[in-house]
């Protein structure tokens, strides 16, 4: 048994990950399915009745309740790596991205996969914390609806359906943030 929680607990190389995707975007293809997960906040939305007040909620949710056991299942599959498989390593990141968040006032980056200095409770309470956490936030959630479905949505599941909207979405995506970490986190950072 420990053999195979060190195995799972490993990561995993790029060609065993990318064909495992393949074949999931496969499969959900043949069988009529499109994967996104910021469509389950319409789903619950409209399970919850704002399908009467509102036509865009106004569906079938019986067919995506596939999509909701998917996202619990992410859901609890984080919370098993995290109590069962987790490990304390440091993230792998370069001496260069080190030196350089450190000069913006980042004491340990990489030591957990957010900076304590941004992402705590403490923070929420100052203008940086509101920018980080409340702003973005909300631009997320904006991003998201404005593209017409999240990174996960249109970067896996649109591109394998040659969606040109879903090219120009995760195009967008990487622009967007190659402006924000040279153009904008440096100035964010030092406030």
């Amino acid at each position: 048994m420990n053999q195979l929680l060190d195995w799972i607990s490993q990561p995993w190389p790029w060609y065993v990950a990318g064909p495992l995707i393949a074949l999931v975007m496969f499969s959900m293809l043949f069988f009529g399915k499109s994967f996104g997960l910021s469509a389950n906040l319409r789903t619950m939305c409209s399970i919850l009745g704002a399908g009467k007040s509102c036509d865009f909620f106004d569906f079938n949710w019986r067919d995506q309740m596939w999509n909701l056991v998917f996202a619990a299942g992410l859901v609890l599959g984080g919370l098993i790596s995290y109590l069962y498989l987790g490990n304390d390593q440091a993230a792998h990141i370069s001496e260069a991205t080190i030196a350089e968040l450190q000069s913006y006032g980042i004491e340990n980056p990489g030591q957990t996969v957010v900076p304590q200095e941004i992402f705590n409770w403490e923070s929420l309470l100052t203008v940086k914390g509101i920018i980080f956490i409340v702003i973005g936030g909300f631009l997320v959630g904006f991003g998201t609806r404005y593209a017409g479905g999240c990174t996960s949505g249109h970067a896996i599941s649109g591109l394998s359906d040659l969606q040109p909207a879903s090219l120009l979405a995760v195009v967008g995506f990487f622009i967007g943030g190659l402006i924000m970490t040279y153009f904008v986190l440096p100035y964010l950072l030092v406030l």
